[in-house]
């Protein structure tokens, strides 16, 4: 194998990981779900309808095409919540204006200049997509918390992550079960992913 079909496998991969991320972000009747699943109206004392608002609220924020502060509706926020807001949205800009099409990108293009050759990154692009899962998934079924807590210790130089309800309400409305289940959201669209690299590889190999 050579380094166009490494490249590739890695542009697909990046691709793979980063639409995962995208789309289980904007995937809001997760959220929806999660409302019932964790009776966070009755826990909380929100109405389901006020919930609602604030968590589309901290949605749209996140998308690179809201250009405004973030603003709960009902909702106050310190400013060290304010601050994590702000460095949680810089990452998803990252992913959606600059990793997701520039992994698109490259993936194409290496896709057309290996199109006369056996698609060996496709073998590859499964394989990465298929460790990758298991790994977290590993990581997380062992221990949920000590995963979710390394995981800011890696993207945040500080501690605003832990919010105080009194101050930031708003983590009252976003139980640590939520988020593991986007976790488990993404791991199963990136395991998909490799299962149709996985049938690509062997119709294309089978049809030569």
């Amino acid at each position: 194998m050579n380094l166009k079909h490494f490249f590739t496998a890695l542009a697909l991969t990046l691709c793979t990981i980063s639409a995962a991320v995208i789309i289980t972000l904007n995937f809001r009747p997760l959220y929806y779900m999660d409302m019932d699943y964790y009776n966070l109206s009755e826990n909380t004392g929100y109405p389901e309808k006020e919930i609602r608002e604030n968590y589309d609220a901290l949605i749209d924020y996140n998308s690179v095409f809201f250009r405004d502060a973030l603003d709960f509706p009902t909702l106050p926020m310190s400013e060290e919540g304010r601050i994590h807001f702000v460095e949680v949205k810089r990452i998803f800009v990252f992913i959606q204006a600059v990793l997701f099409p520039l992994s698109l990108i490259g993936s194409l293009l290496g896709i057309y200049f290996l199109r006369h050759q056996k698609p060996s990154y496709l073998k590859l692009t499964s394989f990465l997509n298929l460790a990758l899962p298991a790994l977290l998934g590993i990581l997380i079924a062992l221990n949920w918390d000590q995963f979710f807590v390394k995981f800011h210790d890696l993207f945040f130089n500080n501690d605003y992550w832990i919010f105080d309800e009194t101050t930031d309400p708003v983590i009252t409305l976003l139980p640590d079960g939520y988020f593991m289940h986007c976790a488990l959201m993404i791991l199963a669209i990136i395991f998909l992913s490799s299962l149709l690299s996985f049938i690509l590889y062997r119709k294309k190999t089978k049809l030569r």
